[in-house]
Protein backbone atom coordinates (compact mmCIF):
# COMPACT_ATOMS: atom_id res chain seq x y z
CA UNK A 1 0.00 0.00 0.00
CA UNK A 2 2.40 2.62 0.69
CA UNK A 3 4.43 1.63 -2.37
CA UNK A 4 1.25 2.31 -4.57
CA UNK A 5 1.12 5.41 -2.43
CA UNK A 6 4.47 7.14 -3.30
CA UNK A 7 4.04 6.14 -6.86
CA UNK A 8 0.32 7.99 -6.93
CA UNK A 9 1.85 10.85 -5.19
CA UNK A 10 4.94 11.05 -7.58
CA UNK A 11 3.02 10.88 -10.39
CA UNK A 12 0.91 13.60 -9.41
CA UNK A 13 4.33 15.75 -8.96
CA UNK A 14 5.38 15.01 -12.49
CA UNK A 15 1.79 16.03 -13.44
CA UNK A 16 1.51 18.90 -11.59
CA UNK A 17 4.98 20.46 -12.95
CA UNK A 18 4.28 19.80 -16.44
CA UNK A 19 0.49 21.71 -16.32
CA UNK A 20 2.92 24.52 -14.79
CA UNK A 21 4.90 24.23 -17.81
CA UNK A 22 7.83 22.91 -16.44
CA UNK A 23 10.50 21.30 -19.14
CA UNK A 24 10.03 17.64 -17.88
CA UNK A 25 9.55 15.08 -20.78
CA UNK A 26 7.77 11.43 -20.63
CA UNK A 27 11.51 9.72 -19.71
CA UNK A 28 12.11 12.34 -17.13
CA UNK A 29 8.38 11.53 -15.45
CA UNK A 30 8.99 7.90 -15.87
CA UNK A 31 12.55 8.13 -13.82
CA UNK A 32 10.68 10.50 -10.90
CA UNK A 33 8.28 7.63 -10.61
CA UNK A 34 10.77 4.91 -10.24
CA UNK A 35 13.04 6.56 -8.13
CA UNK A 36 10.28 7.28 -5.69
CA UNK A 37 9.22 3.89 -5.72
CA UNK A 38 12.92 2.82 -5.31
CA UNK A 39 13.14 4.54 -2.12
CA UNK A 40 9.84 3.72 -0.62
CA UNK A 41 11.31 -0.12 -1.04
CA UNK A 42 14.80 0.99 1.05
CA UNK A 43 12.80 2.00 4.01
CA UNK A 44 12.13 -1.60 5.54
CA UNK A 45 15.83 -2.20 5.39
CA UNK A 46 16.62 1.13 6.78
CA UNK A 47 14.01 0.23 9.55
CA UNK A 48 15.60 -2.92 10.45
CA UNK A 49 19.29 -2.38 10.10
CA UNK A 50 19.32 -2.97 13.75
CA UNK A 51 18.43 -6.61 13.25
CA UNK A 52 21.61 -8.45 14.59
CA UNK A 53 22.63 -11.33 12.01
CA UNK A 54 22.21 -15.24 12.56
CA UNK A 55 23.92 -16.52 15.74
CA UNK A 56 23.34 -18.47 18.49
CA UNK A 57 25.02 -17.73 22.00
CA UNK A 58 25.05 -20.02 25.06
CA UNK A 59 23.56 -18.49 28.23
CA UNK A 60 24.51 -20.80 31.15
CA UNK A 61 21.83 -19.61 34.36
CA UNK A 62 21.37 -20.59 38.17
CA UNK A 63 18.33 -22.59 38.46
CA UNK A 64 16.40 -20.39 40.20
CA UNK A 65 16.50 -17.78 37.04
CA UNK A 66 14.65 -20.65 34.56
CA UNK A 67 11.05 -19.28 34.43
CA UNK A 68 12.02 -15.85 34.12
CA UNK A 69 14.49 -16.28 31.32
CA UNK A 70 11.86 -18.41 29.75
CA UNK A 71 9.76 -15.12 29.30
CA UNK A 72 12.80 -13.34 28.75
CA UNK A 73 13.95 -15.27 25.64
CA UNK A 74 10.75 -15.14 24.32
CA UNK A 75 10.61 -11.56 24.77
CA UNK A 76 14.32 -10.87 23.64
CA UNK A 77 13.37 -12.60 19.86
CA UNK A 78 10.22 -10.66 19.43
CA UNK A 79 13.23 -8.10 18.16
CA UNK A 80 15.83 -10.23 17.33
CA UNK A 81 14.58 -13.03 15.99
CA UNK A 82 18.14 -14.45 14.01
CA UNK A 83 19.53 -14.85 17.29
CA UNK A 84 19.43 -18.33 19.12
CA UNK A 85 19.54 -17.71 22.86
CA UNK A 86 20.55 -21.41 24.24
CA UNK A 87 19.92 -22.01 28.08
CA UNK A 88 22.03 -24.54 29.81
CA UNK A 89 20.30 -24.24 33.55
CA UNK A 90 21.73 -25.69 36.90
CA UNK A 91 23.66 -25.10 39.88
CA UNK A 92 26.25 -22.12 40.23
CA UNK A 93 28.49 -24.86 41.39
CA UNK A 94 28.10 -27.24 38.31
CA UNK A 95 28.02 -24.19 35.96
CA UNK A 96 31.48 -23.10 37.21
CA UNK A 97 32.73 -26.66 36.87
CA UNK A 98 31.87 -26.66 33.47
CA UNK A 99 33.15 -23.36 31.89
CA UNK A 100 36.42 -24.17 34.34
CA UNK A 101 36.04 -27.89 31.73
CA UNK A 102 35.62 -25.92 28.47
CA UNK A 103 31.75 -25.81 28.01
CA UNK A 104 31.15 -23.22 25.21
CA UNK A 105 29.19 -20.17 27.33
CA UNK A 106 29.40 -16.88 26.65
CA UNK A 107 27.08 -15.55 29.72
CA UNK A 108 26.96 -16.68 33.27
CA UNK A 109 24.63 -15.84 35.56
CA UNK A 110 25.26 -16.98 38.86
CA UNK A 111 22.97 -17.36 41.80
CA UNK A 112 26.16 -16.30 44.35
CA UNK A 113 28.89 -14.06 44.04
CA UNK A 114 31.84 -16.38 44.63
CA UNK A 115 31.63 -18.62 41.19
CA UNK A 116 31.66 -15.22 39.50
CA UNK A 117 34.77 -14.11 41.11
CA UNK A 118 36.63 -17.55 40.16
CA UNK A 119 35.67 -17.04 36.68
CA UNK A 120 37.44 -13.56 36.91
CA UNK A 121 40.45 -14.82 38.92
CA UNK A 122 40.93 -17.72 36.74
CA UNK A 123 40.76 -15.51 33.34
CA UNK A 124 37.55 -17.07 32.40
CA UNK A 125 35.49 -13.86 31.88
CA UNK A 126 35.52 -10.77 30.12
CA UNK A 127 37.31 -7.93 32.26
CA UNK A 128 34.70 -5.36 33.14
CA UNK A 129 31.57 -7.06 32.47
CA UNK A 130 30.08 -8.29 35.73
CA UNK A 131 27.07 -6.25 36.62
CA UNK A 132 25.52 -7.41 40.21
CA UNK A 133 21.81 -7.10 38.87
CA UNK A 134 19.62 -9.10 41.37
CA UNK A 135 19.15 -9.82 45.33
CA UNK A 136 17.15 -13.03 46.80
CA UNK A 137 16.12 -14.50 50.08
CA UNK A 138 15.75 -17.95 51.23
CA UNK A 139 12.63 -19.38 52.59
CA UNK A 140 12.41 -22.36 55.03
CA UNK A 141 9.41 -24.65 52.93
CA UNK A 142 7.04 -27.33 53.70
CA UNK A 143 4.12 -28.75 51.15
CA UNK A 144 0.27 -27.58 51.93
CA UNK A 145 -0.75 -29.54 54.90
CA UNK A 146 1.82 -31.18 56.28
CA UNK A 147 1.14 -30.57 59.57
CA UNK A 148 4.54 -30.17 60.24
CA UNK A 149 5.77 -29.30 63.95
CA UNK A 150 8.44 -26.87 62.15
CA UNK A 151 7.98 -22.89 61.85
CA UNK A 152 11.78 -21.80 61.46
CA UNK A 153 15.73 -23.00 61.32
CA UNK A 154 15.66 -23.02 64.75
CA UNK A 155 13.42 -26.23 65.54
CA UNK A 156 14.45 -27.38 62.30
CA UNK A 157 15.23 -31.10 64.03
CA UNK A 158 11.87 -31.52 64.44
CA UNK A 159 10.80 -32.48 60.88
CA UNK A 160 10.85 -36.14 59.79
CA UNK A 161 12.94 -35.41 56.66
CA UNK A 162 14.98 -32.62 54.72
CA UNK A 163 15.17 -31.59 51.24
CA UNK A 164 18.88 -29.81 51.33
CA UNK A 165 21.29 -28.35 48.54
CA UNK A 166 24.88 -29.73 48.80
CA UNK A 167 26.84 -27.32 49.65
CA UNK A 168 28.41 -26.47 46.37
CA UNK A 169 25.14 -24.89 45.67
CA UNK A 170 24.38 -21.41 46.69
CA UNK A 171 21.10 -22.15 48.27
CA UNK A 172 22.82 -24.99 50.04
CA UNK A 173 25.72 -22.39 51.09
CA UNK A 174 23.21 -19.97 52.49
CA UNK A 175 21.51 -22.76 54.31
CA UNK A 176 24.34 -23.39 56.12
CA UNK A 177 25.42 -20.15 56.71
CA UNK A 178 22.20 -19.28 58.57
CA UNK A 179 23.02 -22.67 61.29
CA UNK A 180 26.34 -21.47 61.74
CA UNK A 181 25.12 -17.91 62.62
CA UNK A 182 21.98 -19.18 64.84
CA UNK A 183 24.73 -21.76 66.71
CA UNK A 184 23.30 -25.11 65.33
CA UNK A 185 26.65 -25.87 63.18
CA UNK A 186 29.84 -25.03 64.33
CA UNK A 187 31.88 -21.55 63.19
CA UNK A 188 35.30 -21.32 61.55
CA UNK A 189 34.37 -23.89 58.83
CA UNK A 190 33.50 -22.30 54.95
CA UNK A 191 30.17 -23.25 54.78
CA UNK A 192 30.54 -24.33 51.28
CA UNK A 193 32.77 -26.87 53.10
CA UNK A 194 29.72 -28.54 55.36
CA UNK A 195 29.12 -31.76 54.19
CA UNK A 196 25.47 -33.00 54.15
CA UNK A 197 26.00 -35.18 57.29
CA UNK A 198 27.86 -33.33 58.94
CA UNK A 199 24.13 -30.91 58.99
CA UNK A 200 22.17 -34.41 59.63
CA UNK A 201 24.32 -34.44 62.93
CA UNK A 202 23.84 -30.96 63.97
CA UNK A 203 19.85 -31.27 63.76
CA UNK A 204 19.97 -34.99 65.87
CA UNK A 205 20.34 -37.13 63.03
CA UNK A 206 17.74 -35.50 60.82
CA UNK A 207 17.55 -37.56 57.28
CA UNK A 208 18.59 -35.02 54.37
CA UNK A 209 17.81 -35.69 50.83
CA UNK A 210 20.76 -33.48 49.14
CA UNK A 211 20.05 -32.57 45.56
CA UNK A 212 22.10 -31.11 43.48
CA UNK A 213 20.62 -27.56 42.68
CA UNK A 214 17.42 -25.56 44.11
CA UNK A 215 15.24 -26.39 42.23
CA UNK A 216 15.10 -30.66 43.06
CA UNK A 217 15.03 -29.52 46.51
CA UNK A 218 11.70 -27.46 45.74
CA UNK A 219 10.19 -30.42 43.79
CA UNK A 220 11.35 -32.41 46.79
CA UNK A 221 9.27 -30.27 49.09
CA UNK A 222 6.40 -29.65 46.81
CA UNK A 223 5.55 -32.92 46.20
CA UNK A 224 5.80 -34.47 49.54
CA UNK A 225 8.70 -36.66 49.28
CA UNK A 226 10.18 -34.33 51.94
CA UNK A 227 8.33 -32.51 54.96
CA UNK A 228 10.81 -29.59 54.62
CA UNK A 229 13.10 -27.74 52.18
CA UNK A 230 15.23 -24.23 51.61
CA UNK A 231 15.01 -22.27 48.38
CA UNK A 232 14.70 -19.33 46.85
CA UNK A 233 11.92 -17.04 47.86
CA UNK A 234 11.50 -16.86 43.97
CA UNK A 235 11.42 -20.51 43.66
CA UNK A 236 8.76 -20.61 46.20
CA UNK A 237 7.00 -18.57 44.59
CA UNK A 238 6.59 -20.20 41.94
CA UNK A 239 5.27 -23.06 43.79
CA UNK A 240 3.00 -21.11 46.12
CA UNK A 241 -0.10 -23.16 45.04
CA UNK A 242 1.72 -26.04 46.71
CA UNK A 243 4.60 -25.13 49.25
CA UNK A 244 3.56 -22.87 52.69
CA UNK A 245 6.58 -20.64 53.79
CA UNK A 246 7.45 -21.41 57.49
CA UNK A 247 10.32 -18.68 57.72
CA UNK A 248 11.31 -15.83 55.50
CA UNK A 249 15.35 -16.33 56.68
CA UNK A 250 16.66 -13.15 57.62
CA UNK A 251 20.19 -11.53 55.34
CA UNK A 252 21.44 -11.19 59.22
CA UNK A 253 21.65 -15.11 59.25
CA UNK A 254 22.71 -15.85 55.32
CA UNK A 255 24.43 -12.68 54.59
CA UNK A 256 23.34 -10.63 51.23
CA UNK A 257 22.59 -12.94 48.31
CA UNK A 258 23.44 -11.48 45.28
CA UNK A 259 22.76 -13.00 41.37
CA UNK A 260 25.77 -11.47 39.66
CA UNK A 261 26.11 -11.82 35.60
CA UNK A 262 29.03 -11.85 33.80
CA UNK A 263 30.32 -12.17 29.74
CA UNK A 264 32.94 -15.23 29.43
CA UNK A 265 35.59 -16.07 27.25
CA UNK A 266 34.90 -17.69 23.89
CA UNK A 267 37.66 -17.93 22.09
CA UNK A 268 35.66 -19.75 19.17
CA UNK A 269 32.89 -16.79 19.05
CA UNK A 270 32.15 -15.67 16.06
CA UNK A 271 32.43 -11.31 15.24
CA UNK A 272 28.47 -12.32 14.94
CA UNK A 273 28.12 -14.33 18.44
CA UNK A 274 29.84 -11.83 20.13
CA UNK A 275 27.63 -9.09 19.14
CA UNK A 276 25.14 -11.36 20.13
CA UNK A 277 26.27 -12.07 23.74
CA UNK A 278 26.70 -8.42 23.91
CA UNK A 279 23.76 -6.98 22.91
CA UNK A 280 21.66 -9.66 25.31
CA UNK A 281 24.27 -8.91 28.21
CA UNK A 282 22.41 -5.47 27.76
CA UNK A 283 19.10 -6.45 27.36
CA UNK A 284 19.18 -7.78 30.11
CA UNK A 285 19.69 -4.88 31.93
CA UNK A 286 16.78 -3.27 30.45
CA UNK A 287 13.46 -1.70 32.87
CA UNK A 288 11.24 -4.20 30.68
CA UNK A 289 13.51 -7.32 31.64
CA UNK A 290 13.88 -6.20 35.60
CA UNK A 291 10.31 -6.00 35.76
CA UNK A 292 9.66 -9.55 34.71
CA UNK A 293 12.71 -10.95 37.48
CA UNK A 294 10.34 -8.55 39.74
CA UNK A 295 7.04 -10.32 38.64
CA UNK A 296 9.31 -13.62 39.61
CA UNK A 297 10.22 -12.11 43.18
CA UNK A 298 13.35 -11.46 42.32
CA UNK A 299 14.76 -7.87 44.12
CA UNK A 300 16.95 -5.67 41.55
CA UNK A 301 20.20 -4.34 42.70
CA UNK A 302 19.66 -1.16 42.52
Amino acid sequence: MKKWLALILALCMVLSLTACGGANTPEASAASVEEAASAEEAAPAEEAADTLEAAEINVFIAASLGNAFEEIVALYNQSQPNVTVTLNADSSGTLLEQIQNGFTCDIFFSAAVKQIKTCEEEGLAIEGTRVDLLKNTLDLITYKGSGTKVTGLENLSEASSMALADGSVPAGKYTRAALQALGILEEGTEPADITTEQVSQALGGLEINETSNVSKTLEAVAEGSNEVGTVYHSDAFSRIDDIEILESVSTDLTGEILYPVIRVQNAEATDAVTAAADDFMAFLQTDEVMQIFENYMFIPNK
